[in-house]
């Protein structure tokens, strides 16, 4: 490889003259002729080693880092921050426990298999009864033993039925889903609030 060469006389004056007119990007660390900034005696120098990776010492904390995670929000969180497509003062009372439903469904001990079309049937029926508020149980999920190498989501029916209900063809009779109060099963449970029947 071959060294670098110096500057010429005519090139450094050239330099001088550009540096002179430049405004400076940091104002706290000038430069010097090569360009390069003049090190802050307070900071220590940083090296590197031949790996091209940050050198440390044992013992120093590494640097932070704002790098954010963008991890999937729980189910509660994404539920609860839907947006709300039903009157906001009945919504109030369905949250609070304080409208009794019309129907329940529980899921309990069901295989995802028998467990849709068992939520197909019971949410159209009562659509089709002019029900308004039912109840789905889906219950909070076991803890396995083996998880095994892929992450499996805690309680896979209470992760799949909000799917299942703005899924084709329970999402024309369905207008809100909300986790119930702790009265009518909590995170266990589901308040499905149906839209008019016409």
């Amino acid at each position: 490889m071959k060294k670098p060469r110096g500057l010429h006389p005519d090139e450094e004056a050239l330099w001088r003259v550009v540096a002179e007119q430049a405004e400076p990007l940091h104002p706290k660390q000038p430069l010097t002729n090569s360009g390069a900034s003049i090190p802050d005696p307070k900071r220590k120098p940083v090296r590197i080693n031949k790996s091209g990776l940050r050198a440390f010492n044992i013992g120093e904390k590494a640097p932070h880092r704002n790098q954010s995670h963008d991890l999937k929000p729980a189910l509660s969180d994404r539920i609860g921050q839907a947006p709300v497509h039903m009157d906001h003062k009945t919504f109030g009372k369905m949250k609070r426990g304080r409208i009794i439903p019309e129907g329940k469904l529980d899921l309990h001990g069901k295989t995802m298999a028998q467990a849709h079309p068992a939520l197909n049937r019971f949410i159209l029926d009562a659509y089709a009864d002019g029900k308004r508020l039912v109840l789905v149980v889906t219950g909070k999920g076991k803890h396995r033993d083996e998880p095994g190498p892929i992450p499996v989501p805690f309680g896979v029916l209470k992760h799949q039925v909000p799917q299942w209900l703005m899924m084709a063809p329970l999402r024309s009779a369905v207008l809100q889903v909300s986790e119930a109060h702790l009265k009518h099963g909590g995170s266990g449970a589901y308040y499905v609030y149906l839209r008019r029947h016409r």
